[in-house]
């Protein structure tokens, strides 16, 4: 531990938080510790939205992973239970003893010394549930009824807050684009009913959303569409005497779906927004979005930020779960790092000092590389269901297998060898029946490389692990006893079983380092303001073997915490003399505050120096 935390600090000091791109640790340092890749390798239960249709597909919206006792408990949408893990990476689902009322939409969840409190959704009237045994599922009463609000005003989508200063508690909700995000104080020598005697005065507004004024709280995919925005998700943090009350918006089903922060001086406020705004943000990559979650701690006392993001393919609403380091800096200026944020992450083992060094380091090698399969369904001339479309990074893209069976294979081609460190295999739900999550539910499949094609080698099997449904599986692939990471040019997934008709696979991503050199830094940088302070026009020069850009941004040259992650061929189409990006348009821009831009390249073989750091007032 002791090692690690130096070489933690070297790099640090090391490096220049505005010039370049920090150091990661090396990954021979970094092995013994677990990693993990969002989205979330849980098994997601099959849906309910649209089962009177006769749709099926896993989903998971609005999550809260609570720190109750030293372990972790994961609250989503209509699940039909939770998950349950002591180290933040396997989770274990756990079937509530029973549900005393009706299965739970965005529920409420909190941890106040040995009790977890636990409410669901609703417009009418309904209770608060506790357990002291949530890893055994059980379930009991706290108090019958909260009194019912008025009509449509909730409480939907609510959180439960405990000030521990005061020993006071309070209640926040709201998910609409008519009405605010509501608090409350709750009585605890009453049950936590409503403080007072009138249930229609015990709440009041505490802010509604300004997408005039907040570029990001725009409707509508890169906030294009002039729809009124929805705001929903409220969780409240404390931090260092301020109060954090968090929300998202501006809809869920985009991928610029995000959340913001107001701060106050008291639970109730009055809140101020935060110019920083929209503290967790990632419109770009594969997982996309990661709004509508709640912020905690881990046993080490590091923040994380939870949220959604968007699949969208057989339901509008059809989602997964991410989950992103967060933290406040030296001016309490709260931030949740995104960069790289669906790349596999270190799990920390202590405290971090550095808000890049939770990433690996490890590159996706297989960005439209060429892909093979086995067989491919015969559809209609509107499907379009290619291996090749694994590796587009789009997770509303997919390839279907010509029958569900063991031995069905996805085979790339990374074009040369490269030391392979995971995989990620994000299955689809292609026009499936399955409505419930029961015992036939499970995924297995074998990883195999090969360095020429013909002589394969085994180096993941989920045949020998406990049955479990991997939606988003992801599997780390061990160093060999050498201490050396697996190298090869070729990387096979080989099907062995999943429930449905069909198999059907999004995603086959494949995270290690190359062997050749990291891109050059992007040059030319130059930002524009738009006469509507909203947007702004960013250009840059090319960099030759790139296989993307991150843009980032903020309100000083040292809080670059927001990134716009580009592919080389979605940064828009390049000038006549091909050697600058057209200019690209970033709406997430706050009216009145002054920003701060750089940009960095990056390809199979790491991340390029950040570029000089300019204005775009």
């Amino acid at each position: 531990m002791n090692t690690l935390r130096l070489l933690l600090a070297l790099c640090l000091l090391s490096a220049f938080a505005t010039a370049q791109t920090p150091k990661q640790p090396n990954a021979a340092d970094r092995s013994p510790a677990r990693t993990y890749c969002n989205p979330m390798d849980i098994s997601y239960r099959y849906n309910f939205e649209q089962m009177n249709e006769r749709v099926s597909y896993r989903s998971g919206a609005d999550p809260v992973i609570i720190n109750h006792k030293g372990e972790y408990y994961l609250f989503v949408t209509i699940q039909g239970g939770w998950w349950h893990s002591k180290d933040l990476s396997n989770w274990r689902y756990v079937v509530p003893d029973k549900w005393p009322m009706e299965d739970m939409c965005a529920p409420a969840a909190l941890s106040v010394r040995d009790t977890l409190y636990l409410f669901q959704s609703t417009f009418e009237q309904r209770p608060i549930f506790i357990s002291t045994e949530p890893e055994k599922g059980k379930l009991k009463f706290y108090n019958r009824w909260l009194p019912r609000l008025p009509k449509d005003i909730g409480p939907w989508d609510p959180a439960l807050f405990h000030d521990p200063d005061t020993d006071k508690w309070y209640m926040y909700w709201g998910s609409s684009n008519v009405y605010p995000i509501f608090g409350a104080e709750l009585d605890k020598s009453r049950k936590l009913t409503y403080a007072g005697n009138n249930p229609a005065e015990a709440y009041k507004a505490m802010f509604w959303l300004d997408p005039y004024k907040h570029g990001w709280e725009r409707f509508g995919p890169n906030h294009s569409d002039p729809f009124k925005p929805f705001t929903e998700g409220a969780w409240m943090t404390k931090y260092n005497g301020k109060y954090y009350l968090q929300y998202g918006a501006p809809g869920t089903e985009y991928n610029v779906y995000g959340n913001g922060t107001y701060v106050g001086k008291d639970p109730l406020g009055p809140f101020e927004y935060a110019p920083y705004n929209p503290i967790a943000y990632k419109p770009g990559g594969f997982a996309t979005g990661c709004g509508h979650g709640n912020t905690f701690q881990d046993n080490y006392g590091n923040y994380w930020n939870t949220g959604t993001t968007w699949i969208g393919v057989n339901w509008g609403m059809e989602r997964r779960i991410v989950m992103n380091p967060a933290g406040f800096d030296k001016d309490d200026q709260m931030h949740v790092n995104t960069r790289f944020g669906d790349y596999p992450h270190y799990l920390p083992t202590g405290k971090w000092t550095n808000r890049d060094e939770l990433f690996t380091g490890w590159m996706l090698l297989n960005y439209r590389k060429p892909v093979t399969a086995s067989s491919t369904l015969a559809t209609a001339p509107t499907d379009t269901v290619t291996a090749d479309r694994v590796a587009d990074e789009n997770p509303r893209t997919f390839w279907v297998a010509g029958q569900n069976k063991s031995g069905e294979t996805l085979t790339t081609d990374l074009g040369a060898e490269a030391d392979i460190r995971a995989v990620q295999v994000d299955y689809f739900d292609y026009k499936l029946d399955i409505f419930d999550s029961d015992s036939t539910v499970y995924t297995q499949f074998k990883i195999l490389t090969s360095l020429d094609g013909k002589r394969w080698e085994t180096v993941a099997d989920l045949t020998k692990e406990p049955k479990k449904d991997h939606a988003c599986a992801y599997v780390e692939i061990s160093v060999r006893a050498d201490g050396k990471p697996v190298r090869a040019r070729y990387v096979r997934y080989e099907h062995v079983y999943t429930a449905g008709k069909h198999l059907s696979i999004n995603a086959f991503r494949v995270f290690g380092t190359g062997t050749g050199k990291a891109p050059a830094t992007p040059p030319g940088l130059t930002v524009k303001r738009q006469k509507d302070q909203r947007n702004a026009d960013i250009s840059w020069g090319k960099v030759p073997g790139a296989t993307g850009y991150n843009i980032r941004w903020g309100i000083a040259p040292d809080k670059l915490y927001q990134t716009y992650q580009f592919f080389h061929d979605q940064a828009g189409p390049r000038s006549a003399h091909h050697d600058t990006a057209s200019p690209f348009e970033l709406r997430a821009l706050n009216v009145g505050v002054p920003y701060y831009f750089a940009i960095e390249a990056f390809n199979e073989n790491g991340v390029s120096a950040l570029s000089e750091v300019v204005s775009g007032e």
